[in-house]
């Protein structure tokens, strides 16, 4: 295993760490403390960043809290990356140990040129699996989020006794969270493969396209930080960028189609969830949050008046919840 030297003590210390640290069960998990009413820690723990050679892809990761603490795997959406989980992780850091990944084709993230990549949801599932592998991760929380909550699902599928418990923020698993609007160039494109619903989709990998969801539904827009929707659309920029995301769009109907496994994971498992929910996001809409108690009764649903990018909003909104919750 590579690792560089982005983490200030080292990288053979780091990853033994972070082996020595994905071992450790999250015993108390469920408990509430004296402090679970606290939106953020006394002292804000630093994030720190590295590279990990997982799957012969270069993975960039962001890390903050202590390594004997229970593991918390954060995975981001379209079209953001890691950076998305700026502002939680340090509001979590006294309890957990975060880890966030950039999945292959968004944030710092590299694929090399001849590892012949196939950019798919099956793809960036094993490559997030060999990368949690390559930390040693055992035992973690999952922390799902749009694209994320496909890669999430297939782990917990692959590995269920790894998952402690779930965080779902506009993470979908069900058909009826899937908005008629927002769905529609795809499910065009499913039911007759066209050139203009290709395009269609295109047409969100521009600054405007990407920017426009983070606005979407929020009261006050003033509050969301340029920086994000401009790293995001700069990313995609890239040269090749904006056709792996759309093979990527295309390949989504795979998602879709591995809901009932996911569902009956649910109803076997019944892990401890938590679905929190930007209520108004024009792709996962919130019946998709509330059918999670058919098959988790005990699952808490909380809806927050903003849109789908919720951390952007409410991020201590969210850190509240998951520290009461967890």
């Amino acid at each position: 295993m590579r690792q560089d030297t982005a983490f200030q003590e080292g990288p053979a210390r780091a990853t033994r760490r972070s082996i020595l640290a994905g071992s450790v069960m999250a015993a108390g998990l469920g408990q509430v403390g004296a402090d679970a009413a606290e939106t953020r820690p006394a002292g804000l723990a630093e994030v720190r960043h590295g590279t990990v050679r997982a799957d012969g892809v270069d993975v960039f990761y962001r890390e903050a809290g202590r390594a004997d603490a229970p593991v918390f795997l954060l995975l981001h959406g379209f079209a953001n990356s890691s950076f998305y989980f700026r502002h939680l992780m340090p509001r979590l850091a006294d309890r957990f140990r975060l880890i966030a990944p950039d999945l292959p084709s968004f944030g710092f993230t590299v694929v090399p040129d001849d590892r012949g990549y196939v950019y798919d949801f099956t793809s960036l599932s094993r490559t997030i699996e060999a990368f949690v592998d390559a930390l040693g991760l055992r035992r973690y929380l999952l922390y799902t989020f749009d694209y994320g909550a496909p890669v999430g699902w297939d782990l917990a599928l692959a590995h269920p006794d790894r998952i402690a418990g779930i965080v779902s923020q506009n993470g979908n698993a069900y058909l009826e969270g899937l908005g008629e609007a927002a769905w529609a160039p795809l499910r065009a494109y499913w039911a007759k493969p066209n050139e203009a619903a290709v395009e269609a989709i295109r047409a969100r990998m521009t600054l405007d396209g990407v920017k426009a969801p983070y606005v979407h539904g929020v009261p006050d827009p003033s509050v969301i930080e340029p920086e994000a929707y401009t790293l995001d659309a700069a990313i995609l920029a890239r040269h090749g960028n904006a056709d792996r995301q759309v093979a990527l769009k295309l390949d989504y109907k795979r998602n879709l189609e591995r809901y009932p496994l996911v569902q009956a994971f649910f109803r076997e498992r019944r892990p401890k969830l938590l679905a929190i929910w930007g209520r108004n996001d024009p792709f996962f809409i919130p019946p998709g949050a509330e059918a999670f108690k058919r098959d988790i009764p005990n699952a808490r649903v909380c809806f927050l008046d903003t849109g789908h990018f919720a951390l952007e909003t409410n991020v201590d909104d969210i850190a509240r919840e998951i520290r009461a919750y967890f």
